[in-house]
């Protein structure tokens, strides 16, 4: 069963230390995508990486830079370019001169995402990062990890030394990931937890929320989450809810009506995985104004 953490109380502006290696800041960005905001946080002791610097919020670039007074910065690191992530990124590099890191993002010109909180499309990384590439500093060693779905640009860090993972936002302990068209894809998404469940992490941090520890277990029950809402999805449309809109309503009555259009969002992607396989079929063009039906069984 999925359980979600909602204990998270950050002190704004203020840097943590959460383990040896790792220490958080986290910005001052609630919002229903973000929870209580955007974690970025600072591996290692002396000279040391940056994930996911965040918003453009001063406040929060403030704090960074001031903590960084004390420290040398020798990477930034980007786990993908929604604006909640990266947009620190550039201002931060023109203070430290520290290059910044991420996954390729240039075949994203004409791609948005409206469902939640939108891509940094000015977004540009110095070093283009791949699956299974190592990042070493002073001190620590990050194994780069692609996990598509929630964006095709995700990348998860694992640090070697603490047996740890920076989740970004492909797993989170407080919420479920938006998944949303059109470049967010369900069927990358389930492979990329899949791919988690071989690594040897015994802690999360994600950028939004609490670490999440043990966190196997609470990875198959975001895989079983995602089979099961592809069920109810199968079971509205045998109902007679053959528009996305209809399956919304059936299958989310227990969210506010705000957060639909992620919903609805989310729902498509799963009926383009479920029409991939077979099970559903779409009347016209598929997209979110598609009529769709079930295969027979």
């Amino acid at each position: 069963m999925l359980t979600f953490n909602k204990e998270f109380s950050p002190n704004y502006g203020e840097v943590t230390q959460v383990s040896p290696l790792i220490r958080r800041l986290v910005a001052q960005n609630p919002s229903p995508f973000t929870f209580h905001g955007t974690g970025t946080y600072i591996i290692g002791r002396d000279k040391v990486a940056i994930i996911d610097p965040g918003p453009a919020i001063a406040s929060h670039i403030h704090a960074l830079e001031k903590f960084l007074e004390t420290v040398e910065i020798s990477h930034i690191l980007v786990t993908h370019n929604h604006v909640d992530h990266s947009p620190a990124a550039h201002p931060l590099k023109l203070v430290t001169g520290a290059d910044i890191y991420a996954f390729d993002v240039s075949g994203q010109a004409d791609i948005d995402n409206h469902a939640e909180e939108g891509r940094d499309v000015n977004f540009t990384p110095d070093h283009i990062l791949r699956d299974g590439d190592v990042i070493e500093g002073d001190g620590w060693t990050l194994d780069v990890v692609h996990t598509p779905g929630h964006l095709s640009n995700h990348l998860c860090f694992g640090l070697r030394e603490e047996q740890a993972l920076f989740s970004g936002d492909h797993v989170m302990g407080w919420s479920t990931s938006v998944v949303s068209q059109p470049d967010g894809d369900m069927k990358d998404y389930l492979v990329s937890l899949e791919k988690l469940l071989t690594r040897p992490d015994k802690t999360y941090y994600p950028t939004h929320g609490a670490p999440i520890v043990d966190p196997h277990p609470f990875v198959k029950a975001l895989i079983a989450h995602r089979h099961d809402r592809e069920r109810q999805i199968l079971a509205a449309i045998r109902a007679g809810a053959q528009r996305i809109p209809e399956m919304v309503t059936m299958i989310y009555s227990d969210i506010p009506s705000y957060l639909h259009p992620a919903a609805a969002s989310s729902v498509l992607s799963h009926l383009i995985h479920m029409a991939g396989d077979g099970r559903i079929s779409c009347q016209g063009q598929m997209g979110k104004d598609g009529i769709f039906t079930a295969e027979l069984d």
